[in-house]
């Protein structure tokens, strides 16, 4: 059975959306009229869903896409189906009659076609490798050769929400530091624009020379108000700039380097990227995967260029016959604490969950990073703004005090 999107009546004469399965465009037509509803379109969904290959093919009514709380969901969903004793294509028609947005059912009945015709989940799912990562598809092959998929998809169901709350705890402990310095950046900004120039006219009678202090203000002032758009703008074209730049992999690689040579943003970048890989390795050794290839596929999940780089090397090495241990502390990386974890892990056969320990401790260590580093500009950033409030204050106060002496 095929996958066929429909856009029909009711009997109220309103337009119905949605997926269907059946054996061809006829077949769609009598379902729809059984339900009371009159066709007005129907097309294949296979026609729409291209796939998402990055070879400019993509949906044409419905987007490949689907967010890391509605893959989670989904698989566990078909985790618990599959756990049942339920066949896939079944388990995968239930998943997608769950979900609420046209294009996640689409996407869903399409592998559920896929499967239908005699290909692997895995094959299936490497259609959408912008949905699937090649550590989900990954992972799922090797649960369909051993035989335990059910628990493969458990386990990638929890590392997709772990990398969902990492991330969300990212986002939250940035907002308020973020509005913070937007904040004072448009209250000083409003200062030097608006208000002092009304107050420092004032002085404009006055015989004697201004304070130095009041003369930097009027300056900076002015020169924000003649030239603030243009920088704003200037701003702007610098951002979209440097982020074109970064796509480059030469000038995006010097930069990662960068990066992790800073003393508090370069450890907090190992200790996230430390801790992915470790994670990611931990699920794909557990799942029966070939340990070159979970460092591949593991080194690929990390944000970092040179970090991906540099682990690459090591996978190089432990196929020349290093121990994983010491492929991973030539990569400088890795705090010695995990190390240590690491090569305990491999002496005593329990790699996987020694791993699974060193992520949960770089996890903690990289929370606990991200609190200092806020603590510390917090602050800092508070104190900055009064500073700078404090001058435009004094700087105006000065010559009022200088016309109370002349009086």
């Amino acid at each position: 059975m095929a996958s066929f999107s429909y856009v029909a009546l009711t009997p109220e004469g309103r337009r119905k959306k949605g997926i269907i399965e059946a054996d061809s465009e006829k077949q769609v037509r009598q379902k729809l009229r059984k339900q009371s509803l009159v066709p007005v379109e129907v097309k294949s969904a296979a026609g729409q869903l291209k796939g998402d290959t990055g070879k400019g093919s993509r949906f044409t009514l419905m987007r490949t896409s689907m967010n890391s709380a509605a893959l989670c969901l989904a698989t566990r969903q078909l985790a618990t189906l599959v756990e049942a004793t339920i066949p896939v294509e079944e388990a995968l028609a239930t998943v997608a009659e769950q979900c609420e947005k046209p294009g996640q059912k689409a996407l869903l009945s399409e592998v559920r076609s896929q499967v239908l015709e005699g290909k692997s989940l895995a094959e299936a799912l490497s259609r959408f490798p912008r949905v699937f990562s090649r550590l989900y598809r990954s992972m799922v092959a090797a649960g369909e050769k051993s035989g335990h998929l059910d628990t493969v998809l458990e386990r990638l169901a929890d590392y997709t929400e772990n990398q969902q709350k990492i991330k969300a705890k990212i986002i939250q402990a940035m907002i308020y530091p973020t509005v913070l310095t937007l904040v004072a950046v448009g209250v000083i900004i409003v200062l030097l624009t608006s208000v002092v120039p009304k107050v420092v006219s004032q002085f404009a009678h006055m015989k004697r020379a201004l304070p130095t202090s009041t003369n930097i203000l009027i300056a900076i002032s002015d020169f924000l108000r003649d030239y603030g758009l243009y920088i704003g703008i200037a701003l702007i074209v610098i951002i979209f700039a440097i982020g074109a730049l970064l796509r480059k992999p030469s000038i995006s690689m010097k930069w990662d380097t960068v990066i992790l040579g800073m003393p508090v943003v370069g450890k907090v970048a190992k200790g996230l990227n430390t801790a992915r890989f470790a994670r990611t390795l931990a699920i794909l050794n557990s799942s029966a995967v070939p340990l070159l290839d979970g460092m591949k596929i593991s080194g690929e999940v990390l944000s970092n260029a040179k970090a991906r780089e540099l682990l690459q090397n090591a996978a190089s090495e432990i196929r020349e016959g290093r121990s994983l241990h010491e492929a991973l502390t030539a990569t400088g990386l890795f705090p010695p604490m995990m190390l240590h974890m690491i090569a305990a892990g491999e002496k005593s056969g329990e790699l996987d969950s020694m791993l699974k320990r060193a992520a949960d401790s770089q996890d903690s260590e990289f929370e606990r990073l991200v609190s200092m580093a806020l603590s510390i500009f917090e602050p800092m950033l508070i104190v900055s703004m009064a500073g700078v409030v404090l001058f435009i204050v004094m700087s105006i106060l000065q010559p009022i005090l200088q016309m109370n002496s002349m009086v």
